[in-house]
This record gives structure tokens, sequence and C-alpha cells, in this order.
């Protein structure tokens, strides 16, 4: 197991380290290849092909067609975010280096699969080859090699089945590099916990501890709202650190205040005011956990130390826009909730479930709220 999960969390695009100057055999790509077509498959039908492409003129042309595609704008932002700090700074100097040396890998295949996608939304052609794709990657990755899953170049798909004679009636699903790599100290890479990307029963409802039968405040029931907003971190953190604004969007906060005296930042306290028709209007007061201008504000409610509900904003640049999350966390500390759980403790797992519900709308009215705010100006 733990030689699988090492494969499983180390293969990724390689670009810079790949090899260019060792060859690799036939009989390693092919097992690379053995091994993908044991992948699950629609129908049991063996409807995938695999090119491998040696041959350097070949190689030259569908390096020639991937430039034209989107290797030179890859490169010009390559130059144009050297240096800069950008987040993407990185990843399009790697892209840029694969672009400009295509033509010298040692290998290049392209995975394909008998018929054409039919717009219809329907399973059976794609669910029958991604998966061995991806196979053959990991295959590549337990032997030494690394590859990168390109795409850039079926826009000039046309191009590519008249320089290698592929047929009409036959998808091409990706352009592979294959090399070994220089050097295998491969590492996983920051992503989000699985607790913070997985729903439970319902989209956004999470859970942070261990699920109980039935379902206990105890668990850590929580919800998690997102949405890409057009707009810059800073503008959208202007928007998120005005502990005020979401007042104009809920329809259960009726506004907060910063304590007195103090300054917005870690440690630093606020008082809200909320309504609810079962309750009617109460106030509570928030302690700020994390204040990360750009990125991160969070605060608990009560007891920073058992709140008894834990809020987030968090903000990631994604592909030009701002990724804004919205996290909740119910308890475990004493709040309304459980004092509706102690009157009813047989309706537990309901009240949790509606109680997230109401969250869950009353977040989304926020963040859609933040998102037209943003992308207006």
């Amino acid at each position: 197991m733990t030689a699988v999960d090492q494969v499983l969390t180390t293969t990724r695009a390689v670009r810079k380290r790949l090899d260019l100057t060792r060859d690799v055999p036939d009989d390693v790509i092919l097992e690379c290849i053995d091994i993908a077509e044991q992948a699950p498959t629609g129908g049991n039908q063996g409807s995938r092909r695999w090119m491998v492409i040696r041959d350097a003129a070949t190689k030259q042309r569908l390096a020639e067609l991937y430039l034209d595609a989107a290797g030179r704008w890859m490169i010009e932002t390559r130059d144009r975010l050297t240096g800069s700090g950008h987040p993407q700074e990185k990843v399009m100097a790697s892209a840029a280096h694969l672009a400009e040396h295509l033509a010298e890998v040692p290998v290049l295949v392209i995975p394909t699969i008998l018929g054409r996608h039919d717009g219809s939304g329907r399973p059976g052609l794609f669910d029958s080859v991604l998966q061995a794709v991806w196979s053959f990657c990991l295959a590549l990755r337990a032997r030494g090699l690394g590859s990168a899953w390109t795409t850039a170049g079926l826009s000039r798909e046309d191009e590519v089945a008249e320089l290698l004679g592929i047929p009409e009636g036959v998808t091409q699903i990706a352009l592979l590099p294959v090399a070994y790599t220089i050097g295998t100290d491969f590492r996983p890479a920051p992503r989000y916990p699985a607790r913070e990307i997985t729903y439970f029963d319902r989209y956004s409802r999470t859970i942070g501890g261990q699920r109980s039968q039935p379902a206990s405040l105890a668990d850590g029931h929580g919800v998690i709202v997102e949405a890409d907003i057009d707009a810059s971190p800073e503008r959208v953190w202007e928007l998120v650190s005005d502990i005020d604004l979401p007042a104009r969007f809920s329809s259960e906060f009726r506004g907060a205040v910063w304590t007195e005296g103090v300054e917005p930042g870690v440690g630093a306290t606020f008082v809200g005011t909320n309504f609810h028709e079962a309750v009617g209007e109460w106030q509570t007061t928030a302690h700020v956990m994390a204040y990360e201008p750009n990125r991160v504000f969070a605060w608990n409610i009560s007891d920073p130390d058992n709140p008894g509900a834990q809020w987030r904003f968090e903000l990631e640049g994604v592909a030009g826009a701002t990724r804004l999350r919205y996290h909740l966390t119910l308890g475990p500390g004493p709040s309304g909730i459980s004092v509706a759980i102690d009157s009813l403790p047989d309706k537990e797992p309901r009240i949790l479930a509606r109680r997230q519900d109401e969250h869950r709308r009353n977040m989304a009215a926020v963040v859609e709220g933040i998102k037209q705010l943003a992308e207006s100006g």
C-alpha cells in the first residue's frame, strides 16, 4: 500500500526534469500500456489505441503544431511573468520549457480511442479512456519515468491526424511527452485536505471529525460555499474584511462592530448581532483567529478555545480570478444549536441538517453579494 500511495501522490506533470538525453526502450512503453489497458472500460470494449512517436522529423512537426496552438503564448507569458512573483510564474516557466524542448523528448505518446464524442452527456467515450491514460502515467512513474498531460495541441487535431495518419472517427485524448526523470525525489503537492472538499449527503455539507451514526454535533458538521470572482484578491479582501457587509445579504446576520479600541488582526474581537425567527435577536463575540490580508480571515464565536462556531474566509488566485471560500464549522462549544439539541436530543440529526441548510442559504447569498460588488468595481 505504501508503494502504491507513493506513486499516486507523486505523479504529476514533469516538464523541466524530463531527461532529454536518455533513451526510453519500446519494451518499457509497451509494458506501461499493458498495465494501462487493465483499466476499466465501458462495455468491456477494447477501443483504446496508442500512438508512440520516435521519428525526429515527426516530433519536430508535432512540436511546431504545439507551438502554434499555445506554445508561443506560453513562452511569451513566461517571459512577461519572470521575476514578477505572480502565482502562475513557476507554472508558466515549466510549460514554456516544455514547449521549447518538445521535439527533443525521447518519446511522444498520443492515446486515442475509436469513436467521437457526440456531446450528448451520455457516458461511453472519455469514461473509457481517461482512466487508462492516467494508469499509463502512474506506470511510468513507478519505473522512474515522467510525463506531462498536455491538451493544447488538440486545437490542431486535424493537422495532427493528417501527419500521423489517424483516420476519421478516432479521437485524440492528449499528447504525453515521455522520458526518464532527472532525479526521482518527487513529493506530494500542496492540496486541499479531503475534509475541506468532501461533502456528505448534500452539496456544501462538511464533517470535521469522525462521522457518527446518528449524526452528532461533536462530528464537527459545517458548510463551505465558494465562488470564482472576476476581481483581484485585493478587491475581494476589501469586501470580506468588512465585518458589517454580510448584513446586506444575509437574512440572519444583522451587523457587527469591532470592539472599541482594537485594530483588526489576530486576537482582536468584534460583536455581531443576529436574528432568527425561532429565537429572536442575540449577540455574539467573535475572536479573530487568522487575519492575513488578501488571503484569510477567520474568527471563533464566544470562546476562542471552545467556540460555538468557527467561521473562515479564504482567498486564492485562480486563472486570473479570485476563488472565495466561505467556511463554517458548528461547535464544539455551546451555542443556540446545542441548546436546541439538548431540548430535543432524539432530533439531533434533523436539527443539524436544518441548521446547515439555513447557513448554506445565507452564506451563498453573502458570497454572491460579494461577487457582484467585486465584479462591478
